[in-house]
């Protein structure tokens, strides 16, 4: 019997996954181009040598991604065409856009981030916005179709691969709260994600800082971290908090939220 499909919506379709290498791999690089694709990918050893206990297998954590990215598409789909232009909980950027970022990073290499990062003169903010304007389609549901076909794609740029986690989770709620949708995420994939964002400084996009000098309590996990005023709340809730997001009106209790969410 032929499966169902919504009317309108093509058929899913999913790149193979593993390391499709795109053009820009194929492409001979400067020596100015191999020095910093050295130095990224330094940083990604030293990160990954750090690894903590709540660290997921490799594999697991792309099966996490591809699922999220497919769970994502399938929540959009049926979204009116008004409601692309929500405002995110990612400042600056709107529904549609921070879906043209996760597109556009799920066929992120890490030679095509090199050649990105060095044509916006290792400005990170600026590199991530050129990304959005060329993943960015007039039809917001060609965009979210895109990102249905690098569902299956394992390549990155030269970051922890615990930044999977956090693009798909965080990103996820910066488009899903504003529109009202939910959504029950992994928890160990929540909780590999708030570890790391917790140990990872501001400037590289964690919440070190904002988590320094509190207690951080999962009530729907195992985990307690650092010391100081408590703060109490669910893995996904901390998470958030921890990578400068806001959160409803009592997700996060204790004498150390209003620290944690000012």
């Amino acid at each position: 019997m032929t499966p169902a499909v919504e009317v309108g919506r093509p058929p899913r379709r999913e790149q193979p996954a593993g390391p499709v290498v795109d053009l820009l791999d194929r492409l001979g690089q400067g020596p100015a181009l191999r020095l910093w694709l050295w130095h990224a990918r330094s940083m990604a050893r030293r990160s990954t040598a750090r690894a903590s206990p709540t660290s997921m297998p490799r594999a697991d954590v792309w099966e996490v991604v591809r699922a999220e990215r497919l769970a994502l598409a399938d929540d959009l789909w049926p979204l009116s065409d008004a409601r692309w232009a929500t405002p995110s909980l990612s400042p600056g950027w709107d529904v549609h856009d921070v879906v043209a970022h996760l597109a556009h990073d799920a066929r992120t290499t890490r030679r095509s981030f090199a050649c990105d990062i060095l044509r916006a003169r290792l400005d990170f903010d600026h590199a991530n916005a050129a990304g959005v304007r060329r993943a960015r389609r007039r039809d917001p549901r060609r965009t979210l179709v895109a990102l249905e076909w690098a569902g299956g794609r394992t390549t990155s740029a030269p970051a922890p691969l615990a930044t999977r986690l956090v693009e798909m989770i965080v990103h996820g709620e910066d488009i899903r709260r504003p529109l009202g949708l939910d959504r029950s995420y992994p928890l160990d994939a929540v909780v590999a994600a708030l570890a790391y964002q917790a140990r990872t400084g501001v400037a590289l996009g964690g919440g070190r800082e904002r988590a320094e000098g509190l207690t951080l309590l999962a009530d729907d996990a195992a985990l307690r971290r650092g010391t100081g005023p408590e703060v109490r709340g669910s893995a996904l809730a901390l998470l958030l908090a921890l990578s400068g997001r806001p959160v409803r009106p009592g997700e996060l209790t204790g004498p150390g939220a209003a620290a944690l969410t000012r």
